[in-house]
């Protein structure tokens, strides 16, 4: 069945401005060097038209893991994320689609990603799903999955706002 990921997020300032701190390649960049972890990577980086794939590689210390994680897997682990964005149908936002595979895992992360024009602001949403297929044991790691993702969600949040007080 999966646990659920829900992640929201208001930026103040306009869609494309906050889509440039949310999937530009030196915001991208910027952010896997301050919260990505040992090994962080932008692996690939794909413009055509206007869709955009990227994939990322951020590395976690198995110091770092839960307990239930380290239990179940020695060492450290490394999380490949593939995201696309795409124009929304109604021209005003983005949206787009991310897949996580963690390293040693049987399972994986799906969501849904979009960032909406709301008055002034740009919501950045995310509703996914963590699965884990493991008897017995899936279900515990993937509500701990789901609440690391959730946390990570809101310190890249927290990057992208810094990353647009920058840029004014």
């Amino acid at each position: 069945m999966g646990s659920r990921i829900e992640h929201r997020a208001e930026f103040a300032a306009d869609v494309a401005s906050t889509y440039a701190a949310v999937a530009g390649e030196d915001a991208l960049r910027a952010r896997l060097a301050e919260i990505g972890g040992h090994d962080a990577a932008l692996l690939a980086y794909e413009v055509s038209g206007t869709d955009l794939r990227y994939q990322l590689r951020q590395g976690i210390s198995a110091d770092k893991l839960p307990q239930a994680v380290r239990t179940l897997h020695k060492g450290d682990l490394l999380v490949t994320r593939t995201q696309t964005w795409r124009v929304s149908n109604d021209g005003t936002g983005h949206q787009g689609n991310a897949s996580v595979e963690v390293g040693g895992v049987p399972g994986e992360i799906t969501a849904r990603t979009a960032l909406l024009a709301n008055a002034d602001k740009t919501v950045h949403r995310t509703s996914g799903e963590v699965t884990v297929r493991i008897p017995l044991f899936g279900g515990k790691l993937e509500s701990v999955i789901a609440e690391q993702v959730t946390k990570l969600l809101e310190r890249e949040a927290e990057f992208t706002a810094k990353w647009l007080a920058q840029a004014n």
